[in-house]
């Protein structure tokens, strides 16, 4: 047989594979964006992955009829029978894959995010090294389709474990002060995070044994931070390696919105979540740390216009409902309470699909 040209892409590409011995699943999950998902899967899909687990979250624009029409030995969709949100859908395609085909790394991201052509291949080549090295999960850089930095996927320390992150933090740094510096992302090696989010997150089997799965329940927000904290406080290392690079093509927030949530049902959620994230970090500065940001909280009611009103009660509702640490509110009565259903006129909570 006819063998490709010594050094060629496609031979060092096949030995290191081969020398690895990787299995690499890629976890996806998806509600309703056929359009982005199509894209995902087509680049997913080109690039050097063992097996693609897609979770459907009861989709109902022709995802599913989209996905089983591919025929790629590679792909497996599960198809929920109702939307479990993006915690839901994360923990239950970790599970899938951990539980069926055994990787030694899986991949996570949303639908509307995917690798630059060649990544999951560079991944692969450099895992080994990466390994030798302590890092059990790595954090790819997310950049917006006009080549930006997201900063919804900017991974962060958290400024209670790191002394110059809390002086940076508080001393007029906000939000930098904690999260990655704009320099890290030309950082030549992986720089050390506490914690990432759910958009180009690789997870070595390692880590899954060390921080179990996301919880399901938390919906949508702050599930992958609370899930990479979980890590980082029992001993994982997790790397920012922001050569591995990510397109996020997100909507959620209008830029310069001030993260304005729209449908306001998800002020619900990220409210909620946000605390819990708060608890987990701060420890003992928890309540301290509530006192300064509920009322900057309730101060983003003017940023909704005509819903401050709304707004103002699903805040309220959110943060009565972490003090209690309530999570079994139905995905349901959350969007009746935002007004963004009609009750009388809405299917049973156990057939809505967000």
């Amino acid at each position: 047989m006819k063998q490709p040209p010594s050094g060629s892409p496609d031979l060092v590409a096949q030995l290191d594979k081969a020398a690895l011995g990787l299995r690499v699943a890629v976890v996806v999950v998806t509600y309703n964006r056929k359009a982005q998902l199509r894209r995902t899967v087509q680049r997913l899909l080109a690039d050097d992955i063992d097996d693609l687990v897609i979770v459907d979250n009861a989709s109902t624009d022709g995802s599913t009829d989209f996905l089983w029409q591919i025929d790629d030995p590679r792909l497996h969709v599960i198809a929920l029978p109702q939307n479990r949100g993006g915690a839901g859908g994360f923990e239950h395609g970790l599970r899938e894959a951990v539980a069926s085909y055994d990787p030694d790394w899986c991949l996570v991201m949303d639908d509307d995010a995917r690798p630059e052509p060649g990544t999951l291949a560079r991944f692969r080549r450099e895992a080994g090294a990466l390994s030798a090295q302590g890092w059990e999960a790595l954090a790819a850089g997310v950049f917006y389709p006009d080549g930006n930095i997201c900063e919804m996927n900017r991974p962060s320390r958290n400024p209670f474990w790191n002394f110059g992150s809390f002086w940076r933090t508080l001393f007029g740094g906000g939000r930098q002060g904690f999260h990655v510096r704009d320099e890290d992302y030309d950082a030549g090696g992986a720089v050390q995070v506490d914690a990432a989010s759910f958009v180009g997150l690789f997870l070595s089997r390692a880590a899954i044994a060390r921080a179990g799965f996301p919880d399901g329940d938390l919906f949508i927000y702050g599930d992958d931070v609370l899930y990479t904290l979980r890590l980082t406080r029992r001993g994982g290392a997790i790397g920012f390696a922001p050569w591995l690079r990510f397109e996020h093509d997100c909507t959620t927030f209008r830029r310069g919105s001030g993260q304005v949530h729209r449908p306001l049902w998800k002020t619900y959620y990220h409210h909620r979540n946000l605390m819990f994230v708060y608890q987990s970090a701060a420890g003992l500065f928890y309540w301290p740390i509530l006192l300064l940001i509920l009322p900057k909280w309730a101060f983003k009611a003017s940023a909704y216009e005509s819903d401050w009103r709304l707004y103002l009660k699903l805040l309220r509702i959110a943060v009565g409902d972490a003090l209690r640490h309530k999570l079994n509110r139905t995905h349901h009565e959350i969007r009746v309470m935002s007004r963004h259903i009609d009750p009388p006129q809405e299917k049973a909570a156990t057939q809505d699909n967000g």
